[in-house]
């Protein structure tokens, strides 16, 4: 295996000399070693051999199969089919310096795109600076103006965040983008972590690890701060749009964990400016909603008038401060991808700091310049449409044809708006067991945070594997996987 795993490198130093970039590999040196804190796990696969991986392997599958741990990709005809959670066994360590570097730099961007939010849905200071064009905000989808001037508690707005990070050429960790509307994939890296402990004990008893299983505790706390009525007696819903959706697994799995009520937009009902969960012996008030519904879908007299997935007079509920929204209606705009750019100058302007993490370099289909370079340049670049998640709506130029490439300029210039542009990053790899052989596959990470009555970052996140090779796709809705992530404690 070792001869296998060296032999990929020589492919390695070859892009190198030919003057491709080269992406970072966490799991060797540039002479091929194990890096130092992968040393251990090295030794152990070498030990045990090829044969008891890949039982390793069958049993990890097994286990996510009978413990129900799915996913839904959606086809063409919009029919979902329902799969096994993709799972790599070998884990992803890091280290607690490159942690305690992720950590403070994840703080201090919630931190900072929780005061934008507060400032665009009242004052509105950043605007007025100049720091962000307003045209961006007003022309953004995820710009909610009914709900200006409503006051979360705790003047909250990201409860719960799911940053995308990637490593570049040099290892340095970047931010590819921010999640704050419904940010989902944190069952699947609790299930990785109780797969990984049952299937390889062995690896742990060779490291100490920092546990991620509490996070439903953490959320739990969390939430309970928000309550109107107080934390003590405060009662909590999940809200999921139903079985159809996606992430339906990691609703019901976050209600059970936390022991709190899974509901449908049928099973509340709001009466007097107050929010009710209906139950066999009446009506039950509500003062939180965890909702894992789109904010179009929230609430029908207010947003989308045909949608039955939401609860008619939730955000006059909310507005009247007799219940909680997690994470708050309007947040997506922090989120948008054409804001993204200006993310470090909001970081500045509200913090008076520089940003601990970079971010990508991005280029706004808005500026003309910047619109004739990429639309010169677009087999080197990766466009996305802002709205789009779950990588739809993209581009991969180096990948892409002409005719794709012809498509995508007709809709830039239809609607700049709606896309952005950034140079192709050769994701970090990592060593992955696949179909009996180790080779190396392009990663992210999405650590998770809390936000209640301070930021908590979950030592951890869940890494996403391109499971094609030479794939710089990772969503699983493109077919990619993950690994167990491992954050050290010293």
């Amino acid at each position: 295996m070792l001869r296998q795993f060296q032999s990929g490198g020589a492919g390695q130093i070859q892009m190198q000399r030919a003057g491709q970039a080269m992406a970072y590999h966490e799991f060797y040196q540039d002479d091929f070693r194990p890096r130092d804190h992968y040393l251990p796990m090295w030794e152990h696969i070498q030990t045990t051999g090829q044969q008891i991986l890949g039982a390793k392997a069958r049993d990890a599958h097994l286990t996510l199969h009978t413990e129900g741990v799915t996913f839904t990709v959606y086809a063409n005809d919009e029919e979902g089919i329902e799969r096994v959670w993709p799972f790599d066994i070998l884990p992803r360590i890091i280290t607690a310096i490159e942690w305690a570097q992720i950590e403070a730099g994840l703080k201090q961007r919630i931190r900072a795109l929780n005061l934008f939010l507060k400032d665009l849905y009242h004052g509105q200071r950043i605007l007025k600076d100049g720091v962000v064009p307003p045209e961006l905000i007003y022309r953004g989808k995820d710009f909610r103006r009914e709900i200006m001037d409503i006051t979360p508690p705790h003047d909250i707005y990201t409860h719960i965040s799911g940053v995308d990070l990637i490593r570049d050429e040099d290892g340095r960790y970047l931010v590819l983008e921010d999640n704050l509307r419904t940010p989902s994939g944190v069952s699947y890296m609790i299930e990785n972590r109780i797969v990984e402990r049952r299937i390889l004990p062995e690896f742990f008893a060779r490291y100490r690890v920092r546990r991620v299983e509490h996070y439903p505790a953490l959320l739990l706390q969390a939430l309970r701060h928000l309550s109107p009525r107080g934390a003590e007696d405060a009662t909590i819903v999940v809200l999921t749009p139903g079985i159809f959706n996606s992430a339906y697994f990691e609703h019901t799995f976050l209600a059970k964990e936390m022991g709190v009520e899974l509901a449908e937009g049928r099973d509340l009902v709001c009466k007097n400016d107050k929010v009710y969960l209906k139950t066999t012996q009446g009506l039950r008030q509500v003062d939180v909603v965890y909702r894992r519904v789109d904010d179009d879908f929230l609430d029908p007299l207010v947003f989308r008038s045909d949608s039955e997935l939401g609860v008619a007079g939730i955000i006059n509920a909310w507005r009247a401060g007799n219940v909680a929204l997690a994470n708050a209606p309007g947040a997506g705009i922090a989120d948008d991808k054409a804001v993204y750019a200006y993310v470090p100058d909001i970081i500045r302007y509200y913090l008076g700091e520089s940003p601990i993490l970079p971010s990508v370099p991005t280029y706004q289909m808005t500026d003309h310049q910047d619109r004739l370079y990429v639309l010169d340049n677009m087999e080197k670049m990766v466009i996305k449409a802002v709205a789009e998640s779950g990588g739809y709506g993209m581009l991969m130029g180096p990948s892409s044809t002409t005719a794709q490439r012809a498509e995508f300029a007709r809709k830039i210039e239809e609607n700049p708006r709606n896309y952005i542009a950034q140079p192709v990053i050769q994701l970090s790899r990592h060593i992955c067991y696949l179909d009996g052989e180790l080779e190396s596959r392009h990663l992210d990470l999405r650590p998770f945070s809390i936000y209640g009555s301070d930021i908590e970052v979950v030592p951890g996140g869940l890494t996403r594997v391109a499971m094609t090779k030479g794939s710089l796709v990772v969503n699983s809705s493109q077919g990619g996987g993950s690994k167990d992530t491992w954050v050290l404690a010293d």
